[in-house]
């Protein structure tokens, strides 16, 4: 018997577009916001542009707050099937 569950992905690159987005209509530079998150190089910023990584949760809570939206709104996740079969007994995962 075979179950499909749906599961939310990070998407790297759509979250740092939406950063941009949301930065540039706020009026904010990547080099302000270097400043204020207290970080040694703008390059982190731009690496979230890029989808090389994610800010961290403590990250994301201040450019909420910054950018006058929800967490939510920043993170940008697709949906990957997952299916589970059961075979015999046991569980065998796929996705």
């Amino acid at each position: 018997m075979k179950t499909t569950f749906l599961r939310p992905v990070l998407d790297l690159d759509a979250t740092g577009a939406k950063i941009k987005t949301l930065m540039k209509q706020r009026g904010i530079s990547p080099r302000q916001l270097q400043l204020i998150l207290n970080f040694p190089y703008v390059q982190t910023v731009y690496n979230w542009f890029a989808g090389k990584n994610m800010p961290t949760i403590d990250n994301l809570v201040v450019l909420a707050q910054i950018l006058g939206v929800p967490m939510d709104e920043i993170v940008v996740t697709t949906m990957v099937e997952v299916d589970i079969e059961e075979e015999e007994g046991r569980e065998v995962l796929s996705a």
